[in-house]
């Protein structure tokens, strides 16, 4: 009897470890939503597609609400909000609910005071959504109300300078985050060639210039994005104007960078027009990512895990015109572009261990896909 009832608990034991594995498989396999904004002028807006994880197959966006001029957005960190740049003339951010099927409901809108939002973050607190203004070369800082619409301007910071290119006659302020210790604001100035860096003080969104207040690149870089390492030591920037990516060491306890190397991201001989676009590190800190405008290739680096010097793995068409972002699904196994220019999104599949791209299916087309961002 005692082996009988050894063996009904080892039999129980299994099909209850079988089950286990069936639901973390479908689990996983579960579809994710994908937001794009589109800057189609007969459907302006955000739209949602399906993504499965099993297979890489990605639907055809459907619009889920329209809003002016769409660029970059950003969720908040539960998930539970999405902000949006407007950009044009005048400029705005928008702020929108993510409902339980991953409808957008608007919440509110502030208008700039300049031209044409580039970049909105959130916070690590969750508490203020950060706003890069390319076209006013300023950012600004917002508080979050409790259900998630844009409150009031906590902070505005006026950026003052200019560098060598012709392209760079003001400020152009382009990304604008905090760091992994919520400390510190830093912002990518393509007008400057500067990484402006700000005291962040997360009670009262307030930003107060560090010490020292920015670090300068090369004339004529033109810094357009930046890219955090997981292990937080370690920040890449691209450059739009030089075409190159630069790595720097990031010093969390006195908020600076330090540059140590800068590669190219166009190949040998490539002469015709291209602007640097896009920048991503992946999730396990070992393949960085970067996109560029002309050439339309992805472009992808190894990370060496001690010292952070970048070694270029590979070079992919980006399977169309004008790959201006891309991102990777909540698996890390799936890399989708947005070919402005193209029309369409792109979908690869990633290497875990070389971390190169292999293109999957046909592109999906969307007029002027911009952004593009998993739901959490």
């Amino acid at each position: 009897m005692k082996r009988q009832n050894s063996v009904s608990r080892f039999a129980a034991h299994a099909l209850l470890t079988t089950l286990l594995t069936i639901t973390s498989t479908i689990a996983m396999a579960k579809s994710s939503l994908l937001y794009i904004a589109t800057q189609n002028p007969d459907a302006m807006g955000i739209t949602v597609a399906e993504f499965d994880p099993a297979t890489g197959a990605l639907s055809a966006p459907k619009m889920s609400i329209e809003t002016r001029d769409p660029a970059h957005f950003a969720l908040s960190n539960d998930g539970k909000h999405l902000y949006m740049c407007n950009t044009g003339t005048p400029g705005g951010v928008s702020a929108f609910a993510v409902e339980k099927n991953g409808a957008l409901r608007f919440l509110n809108y502030r208008e700039s005071r300049g031209r044409g939002p580039s970049y909105v973050s959130v916070d690590g607190s969750g508490k203020y959504v950060l706003d890069a203004n390319y076209g006013g070369g300023f950012v600004e800082v917002y508080s979050l109300a409790k259900d998630g619409s844009l409150d009031q301007q906590t902070a505005f910071v006026q950026h003052i300078g200019s560098s060598v290119n012709v392209r760079q006659s003001k400020p152009y302020a382009h990304w604008f985050r905090t760091d992994p210790s919520n400390k510190f604001g830093l912002v990518a100035d393509l007008g400057m060639d500067q990484v402006v860096i700000y005291k962040f003080d997360a009670k009262t969104g307030k930003l107060t210039p560090n010490d020292p207040p920015f670090t300068k690149v090369a004339g004529g870089m033109g810094p357009r994005h930046l890219a955090f390492h997981p292990n937080g030591k370690w920040v890449y920037g691209i450059a739009e104007i030089a075409n190159e990516v630069m790595a720097f060491r990031w010093d969390g306890a006195k908020g600076t960078l330090t540059q140590f190397q800068s590669v190219k991201t166009l190949a040998d001989g490539f002469k015709d027009p291209s602007t640097a676009a896009e920048i991503a590190v992946r999730a396990d800190g070992k393949f960085l990512y970067a996109s560029n405008r002309g050439e339309d290739s992805i472009v992808v680096y190894a990370i060496d895990a001690t010292t952070g010097e970048l070694t270029l793995k590979q070079r992919t068409p980006s399977r169309g015109r004008v790959p201006r972002y891309f991102t990777f699904d909540p698996t890390n196994q799936w890399f989708i572009v947005s070919n402005q220019e193209g029309g369409n999104l792109a979908v690869f599949a990633v290497d875990a261990k070389t971390g190169e791209l292999t293109p999957k299916g046909e592109t999906v087309p969307l007029p002027k896909p911009m952004a593009v961002v998993f739901l959490k």
